[in-house]
């Protein structure tokens, strides 16, 4: 899990693979490539250490991940795609504070469709950040960091959120 301290950050790893900007083309592919490794040898080690592994993606607090959003290259649509190979979902990502209920609740229902399609746990966490706009940033204080607002989609899914529902549960009895 980083933290916004220098030598922490998963993004500044996935760059020395060979990605020049966190949110380039391949950053999804190193993430995997990482988030592998890293789980592996948690499993190796589960017996003495426990716990879950994987690699961690919070904005606020991955000094690597602020620098990429402030320079343009990770975006949130790039954000949701990581999550497809790594332990979590959106996390600490600070969005405009006009940002519609709507579109927060399509966010969150993109990133539960990921979490049903791959079978895996996955969660939101994207601050509305009243008064704030793209590119400014916020201070949260400690070890939850700061960020940049990152852009949100201007075309809306109020229509289907509206019509309610659920993003379903897997269904475990297709792959037996």
């Amino acid at each position: 899990a980083p933290t916004p301290a220098v030598g922490d950050s998963v993004a500044h790893v996935l760059e020395e693979m060979g990605i020049s900007s966190c949110g380039a083309h391949g950053t999804t592919a190193a993430l995997a490539l990482l988030n592998d490794a890293v789980k592996k040898g948690g499993l190796m080690a589960s017996s003495h250490v426990g716990g879950l592994s994987g690699a961690f993606i919070p904005v606020s607090e991955d000094a690597g991940m602020i620098d990429a959003v402030s320079c343009g290259s990770l975006s949130l649509d790039k954000l949701e795609a990581m999550t497809c190979v790594c332990s979590v979902g959106l996390d600490m990502i600070a969005i405009p504070g006009d940002t519609t209920a709507d579109t927060i609740a399509a966010i969150i229902a993109d990133e539960s469709a990921i979490g049903m399609i791959n079978n895996k746990t996955t969660a939101v966490r994207v601050i509305p950040v009243p008064g704030k706009t793209v590119g400014e940033m916020v201070e949260f204080g400690g070890l939850l960091g700061y960020a940049p607002i990152i852009e949100v989609s201007p075309y809306s899914a109020a229509e289907f959120i509206a019509r309610g529902g659920r993003i379903p549960a897997p269904i475990r009895s297709l792959t037996n």
